[in-house]
């Protein structure tokens, strides 16, 4: 049966694809809210002409809603941010790793301090923004048409709009992993950068039409990005097999292939390491982009995407949350106790303590390929580009991010039909009681 044909026959699948797009287009609509107290062109105007720098990154990230300054204008990174923030405190706070020993109970505590962290990021963060945004100007124009907006100043407007449009924003999320498919934060990145590509080859094609960037240039960069998309899902579906065997059982046709092996990903931290990496540099650069100090400036020139202090935080990071991430949804023991369990070993591996090391010492192989990977994935293309002075912030993060996430919400509707079939298989059986005859 057919991914198609079988979501066509499943109902619930239906329901539940149908909400993700009904959050997204709710998603979307608010993008194009804008902050009250400022001027609408004159905001899109002076960030269209920071495209290339730490904004550019930032308003693909948030779906164009930075360029508008829309109540969604922080997005999802305020929650994202705040979400790594609590996970590395988890293995330092005994508090925190106390609840998260709890189960459910203590996963609902920790979502719920992780949101107001989320409250505090996105109050700093806007008094940031509107604390800059009210000295500039642009083309003679003031950004902030007033101080006060009613009753309240510009800031406290500023703050309160988009303290509220991040809640939101991660209320959308949430739902869309409760009640939808897939990851829901991932989902709304994924959204933000998918929504800016018809501007960007808008863009692409009027520098080339007025010879800014040569036509052969533009379909190199286009070969380029097809290159790239092709190695990701390349990798992405890559696996590293490590074969298992039962007691009673011999490898030969009849073996079920799916319990032959363990399966690991090469890249088995998938597209969270970039995020989380891009996150936690987002906060600082912006706020340095606000101090107005002169010796700062070419600190805030490194810090933006193609910097190179920018680069080497970047890349650093990653191999830190390949590593980390992998660290806290993967344990070596529980798999080497559950294979010890049901019988199951690897050939020439003792089982217990032994199958746990060997499982540890390959998935810390795969984890440096992994980083490898994505650190040359996430820098390399935008190295080029910047060269390439191409208009727009084009880089391998986004590219992953809409491969990964595309990828992954794939693999997660083809399970859930899976588990729906068997599901519908196992309610249509009829089971007989025999009576045993000695």
């Amino acid at each position: 049966m057919s991914t198609t044909g079988g979501m066509a026959r499943n109902n619930e699948l239906q329901k539940r694809l149908l909400f993700v797009i009904a959050m997204v287009i709710v998603y979307r609509l608010g993008v194009h809210v804008p902050v009250p107290g400022v001027d609408a062109s004159a905001v899109t105007t002076f960030f269209q002409d920071k495209s290339s720098t730490l904004f550019g990154l930032f308003n693909t990230f948030s779906g164009g809603a930075l360029k508008r300054f829309s109540v969604f204008a922080l997005g999802i990174m305020p929650y994202i941010s705040s979400s790594i923030i609590f996970q590395l405190l988890t293995t330092a706070v005994p508090y925190l790793e106390a609840l998260k020993k709890e189960g459910e109970a203590g996963r609902k505590k920790i979502t719920q301090l992780t949101r107001y962290g989320t409250v505090v990021l996105a109050v700093i963060q806007g008094l940031g923004i509107a604390s800059w945004l009210e000295n500039q100007v642009i083309d003679g124009r003031a950004i902030v048409t007033s101080a006060a907006v009613g009753i309240l100043s510009f800031k406290v407007m500023t703050v309160l709009s988009l303290t509220a449009g991040t809640c939101f924003v991660m209320w959308l999320g949430e739902q869309i992993t409760e009640r939808g498919i897939g990851n829901g934060s991932s989902i709304i990145i994924f959204t933000g950068i998918v929504a800016d590509i018809p501007s960007a080859a808008v863009s692409l094609m009027e520098q080339v039409k007025t010879g800014n960037i040569a036509g052969a240039l533009a379909f190199i960069l286009i070969l380029f990005m097809i290159g790239i998309i092709g190695l990701i899902i390349f990798l992405e579906v890559g696996q590293r097999r490590i074969p298992i065997q039962y007691s009673g059982r011999t490898a030969g046709p009849a073996m079920n292939a799916a319990m032959s092996h363990l399966p690991l990903k090469i890249n088995f931290s998938g597209v969270i390491p970039p995020i989380f990496a891009s996150s936690l540099l987002m906060f600082p650069a912006t706020m340095a982009q606000f101090i107005d100090n002169p010796w700062l400036r070419k600190i805030q020139e490194s810090v933006g995407p193609g910097g190179t202090i920018y680069n080497i935080l970047f890349v650093a990071l990653i191999v830190f949350f390949c590593f980390f991430y992998t660290e806290i949804v993967f344990n070596p023991n529980d798999v080497a106790e559950n294979l010890k369990k049901y019988g199951g070993f690897i050939p020439g591996v003792r089982a217990g303590k032994s199958t746990a090391d060997y499982i540890q010492k390959v998935i810390e192989r795969i984890n440096v390929g992994g980083a490898i990977y994505l650190s040359v994935l996430c820098v390399l293309p935008t190295l080029l580009v910047n060269q390439m002075k191409v208009p727009f912030y084009f880089g391998g993060t986004g590219l992953l991010i809409v491969v990964g996430v595309a990828l992954d919400t794939s693999q997660q509707i083809q399970s859930y039909l899976l588990t729906s079939k068997y599901e519908g298989l196992v309610k249509n059986v009829k089971i007989r009681s025999r009576r045993v005859q000695f």
